[in-house]
């Protein structure tokens, strides 16, 4: 009964990819060969030699036909056995065999030219992973307040995706030192100037309930601990990207001391790289612990609802082209001497800053792209005219001209303004709850592009990668400049082409999670595993979406599922600061 069951599972899609295979072989022509390898089989291949007599020709091709079939049966009945007692090896058969065919990974059908457009709208190979933050059966309870080393405040820094890193952080944080978290308090004072509280964004009771199990998190320091308090709480500033050894080592020591310290302007104040199960911890508090409110979720689903009535498939773009944002980079936009001095004016904020090159910051890529570029790179992927857009945007430098030539490629041009009226009233004085509605629309989108580096991209991308690779569209700045200043000098079908080839690794696709590329908050690698052969089975069988449907997320917290982790190593020595890394990063932070 087991070996019948075994069968079963390891023939149906593995059979199909090698029938495929051995189509292709009966219509060549040439000498190929094939080699398909998996774990448990050795290296099988097979040669066909065109021969000039037609009717031998047949009689070779039959009897390879016959001997082919022998080879699969016998290596499925073996993947059959083995599956057995590993479970997965069938899983790997398919995930080889669909390596190697990998350029179908952006051209999945072929023209005159022997390939077609990317596909703009999904990843091929999205349905082979799925977001895994549980904890390990060894992974320790949270500590209890009495029993914990002391309570740990924490005041974030910059606009709401930014403190979301250092809430998301600060859970870590606590867990490292055996701490009792305090819910972290929002910035107040940052260039965003809102005096929302943590309350009025996120759901705490969901946040605390949530996390109990990693960390314990109360509301205030209880009033006995602060009474019995010689000194008021100690406050200091952590080095940004510390090492959990340097918690450890220089904040532990005054916490038992003190019984109470606050961490501040705690954004980006722990290394991206930290071990398997508290980067799954990092995922569980972003991806799952922190929920907007009620009132923010409704309203954010209510425009995403409109927008699908209107159209089935809608783009978010994210546009970060505010004037303070563009003097803080250094880069010119073409608005001769009133740019320039506009931007000159607002620079003297910053006395730390250095001077630019505006020439030079282009090429190495670090200049925002225009509205009027975005569209044209998403013109040049594939995408028509009348394609839904959703712009999430603070306010334009330059206001509806910058947007009039997006506008003009893409006429279906949508806002929360414009989808929420007076609904939209209650939240327009508050700068990050607009965010949080944007940042709603954005991740429910079929694609989501970005114009810029910053952290509602990067967070936006991890969690996309996380919930299953949805398409997520970051500009190749640096090789994209170069094209956009020469564009005159080509037709239209070349720059195109140029723009796909740009594009190539930065449409988030699977294979772009490589050990050490970028920070951990845009490539979770540790929480993204291959699902089982099951689970892709059936949803080949019958969660075949239609066009223009989002593919729903996946189960990301049964504990019963079986997933191979991806094996990622952790990089070694220290995080490289990139040029955002000072001090005025929250000026211009989302």
């Amino acid at each position: 009964m087991g070996v019948a069951k075994a069968w079963r599972f390891s023939l149906t899609p593995a059979a199909a990819k090698l029938a495929l295979l051995h189509n292709g072989y009966n219509n060549g022509e040439k000498k190929q060969v094939l080699s398909l390898k998996s774990p448990a089989t050795a290296t099988t291949a097979t040669t066909i030699t065109k021969t000039t007599s037609s009717l031998s020709q047949r009689k070779q091709t039959v009897s390879w036909s016959w001997s082919w079939s022998l080879v699969c049966g016998m290596m499925l009945f073996g993947l059959g056995l083995i599956s057995l007692f590993t479970g997965h090896v069938a899983s790997d058969l398919e995930w080889y065999s669909q390596r190697l065919v990998k350029n179908t990974l952006y051209y999945s059908k072929l023209n005159g030219n022997g390939r077609e457009a990317i596909d703009v709208w999904k990843s091929k190979y999205s349905k082979f992973y799925h977001g895994c933050s549980q904890r390990s059966p060894s992974y320790a309870p949270a500590v209890k307040e009495r029993a914990s080393n002391g309570y740990l405040l924490i005041a974030t820094s910059g606009g709401l995706n930014q403190q979301r890193t250092g809430i998301t952080d600060a859970v870590v944080v606590a867990r490292i030192l055996n701490a009792t978290l305090v819910v972290p308090e929002l910035d107040h004072n940052s260039y965003w100037k809102d005096d929302s509280d943590f309350i009025h964004i996120f759901d705490v009771d969901w946040f605390v309930s949530y996390l109990a199990k990693d960390v314990t998190i109360v509301r205030r320091v209880p009033e006995k601990v602060m009474r019995n308090m010689d000194k008021p709480p100690y406050t200091m500033r952590v080095p940004r990207k510390s090492e959990p050894e340097y918690y450890i080592e220089q904040v532990l020591p005054i916490l038992l001391r003190r019984r109470v310290v606050q961490l501040t302007k705690f954004d980006y104040r722990l290394s991206s790289n930290l071990d398997d199960e508290l980067q799954k911890l990092r995922c569980r508090v972003n991806y799952h612990a922190l929920k907007f409110t009620k009132s923010i979720h409704e309203l954010g689903q209510k425009l995403v609802m409109r927008m699908r009535k209107m159209e089935k498939r809608f783009i978010a773009v994210h546009l970060r082209f505010e004037p303070d944002m563009l003097a803080f980079s250094g880069c010119y936009y073409g608005g001769g001497d009133k740019e320039r001095y506009e931007f000159a004016e607002i620079r003297k904020r910053w006395a730390t800053l250095p001077d630019l090159s505006a020439e030079e910051e282009r090429k190495r890529g670090k200049c925002p792209l225009t509205p009027h570029e975005v569209g044209l790179m998403l013109r040049a992927l594939g995408f028509a005219n009348d394609t839904y857009l959703y712009v999430a945007s603070g306010e334009i430098y330059g206001g509806d001209e910058t947007l009039r030539p997006l506008r003009e490629l893409f006429p279906n041009f949508y806002t929360k303004e414009m989808l929420a009226n007076e609904e939209l009233k209650p939240f327009l004085p508050f700068s990050s709850r607009l965010a949080a509605i944007d940042y709603i629309v954005s991740d429910e989108s079929d694609v989501f592009v970005t114009n810029n580096n910053g952290n509602m991209a990067k967070i936006l991308a991890g969690r996309r990668r996380y919930m299953g690779h949805k398409r997520t569209i970051r500009p190749n700045a640096k090789r994209l400049s170069a094209l956009f200043m020469a564009r005159d000098q080509m037709d239209w079908d070349t720059f195109a082409k140029k723009v796909k080839s740009c594009q190539k690794g930065f449409m988030g696709d699977p294979d772009e999670m490589k050990p050490g590329r970028g920070e951990f908050h845009e490539f979770p690698q540790t929480c993204v595993c291959e699902k089982a052969f099951k689970d892709i089975a059936k949803s080949n069988d019958g969660n075949h979406l239609t066009a223009g449907k989002t593919k729903g997320t996946y189960s990301v917290e049964n504990p019963g599922e079986k997933a191979q982790h991806i094996p990622m190593k952790r990089k070694i020595g220290k995080d490289r600061i990139s040029v955002g890394d000072n001090e005025d990063d929250e000026i211009f932070a989302d």
